[in-house]
């Protein structure tokens, strides 16, 4: 009797313990940004950490400026799992240097970066353009819609942290006075919707893209090389990704820099395994496109493409997670 006692106090201190790892990890509010890979990790880290470790996970909307704005002043939302911080290197390293946010992954997608893009048709049927400076000569080949003396280059919507370096790198190279019009997008989806209207019809797009992304792979679009170095970090970092850019200079794209950023209250006050799976969780970069891809076919969700990335990528996510929590979340998919 003795024995069964004390077998049911261990087994009840057991449950306990188990009770309060889930608690420890408490309330987490990550950042569901505005783009389809951003969407669907967002999703992704929702389920392992809800099913893996416990914590009880609200998405809410956001974009690049809008959401480190909202981190760094109000320490909401607790995570932005894929921030692309060019046009953010001096506050943030503030932030980082006072403690109030922290870096724990400065490599989430293999493969990622922006710049200016064009279809690879583009350059194949003009094979003396192998450069942005060779191209940005040739208005004439990117016809403007309303204004067709004009070529089109398209910038990033409102909001996006590139929109301030694609206006100011649009002066640096004096397009306006080469022939050119900057368009702004209007979203992401206008942004998509230019390309894909442009590739299907076999007319020729320049603008602000990155990779991996299911339209790139699609469409065949190129990652332009610039014809210029990179000019000066300082430059970069205190005028071309600024509002007032009194004279840009011309330069090639900044290094892309990819993090996943959390706040200190999340450091805190959250379990540790939790900020140790955002630092093991890197997507490679063949998966994330076969996501990007199923999204765009079947329009799904970033919940719907999250789920089917748990289901076909065990070998992958299961190295960003301990074995007890792998089995948690295997257990919830079934």
């Amino acid at each position: 009797m003795n024995k069964f006692v004390k077998g049911l106090a261990l087994a009840g201190v057991a449950t306990a313990m188990s009770q309060g790892a889930v608690a420890a990890c408490g309330d987490v509010t990550i950042a569901e940004m505005n783009w389809a890979s951003a969407e669907f990790m967002a999703n992704v880290d929702k389920i392992i950490l809800e099913e893996g470790y416990g914590c009880n996970v609200e998405l809410i909307p956001g974009a690049t400026m809008t959401t480190f704005a909202s981190m760094n002043t109000k320490g909401v939302p607790d995570v932005a799992p894929e921030l692309w911080t060019n046009s953010l290197t001096a506050p943030l390293s503030a932030a980082l240097a006072e403690g109030t946010l922290h870096k724990l992954n400065g490599m989430p997608i293999i493969g990622a970066g922006e710049g200016w893009f064009a279809p690879g048709f583009t350059l194949e049927n003009n094979p003396e353009i192998k450069t942005v400076v060779d191209l940005i000569e040739h208005p004439e080949l990117f016809p403007h819609h309303e204004d067709p003396s004009k070529g089109a280059f398209y910038g990033c919507p409102a909001g996006w942290g590139c929109q301030l370096t694609n206006n100011n790198l649009f002066r640096a190279f004096d397009m306006e006075a080469k022939g050119w019009l900057l368009v702004d997008p209007g979203s992401a989806a206008g942004l998509d919707g230019a390309i894909a209207k442009a590739a299907d019809r076999g007319n020729n797009w320049l603008g602000y893209y990155w990779s991996p992304t299911a339209l790139a792979g699609k469409y065949g679009l190129v990652k332009l090389d610039w014809g210029v170095p990179f000019g000066d970090k300082d430059h970069w970092d205190n005028c071309l990704t600024q509002a007032e850019c009194a004279d840009p200079q011309p330069s090639s794209w900044n290094f892309s820099e990819v993090n996943t950023i959390v706040t200190d209250s999340f450091m805190e006050n959250n379990d540790p395994k939790a900020a140790a799976y955002f630092g093991k969780r890197v997507f490679p970069s063949d998966a994330m496109g076969a996501m990007l891809v199923y999204m765009g076919d079947n329009q799904a969700s970033g919940g719907d493409a999250a789920i089917e990335f748990m289901l076909e990528y065990e070998d992958v996510w299961t190295e960003w997670v301990g074995v007890q929590a792998a089995n948690l979340i295997k257990k919830s998919l079934n």
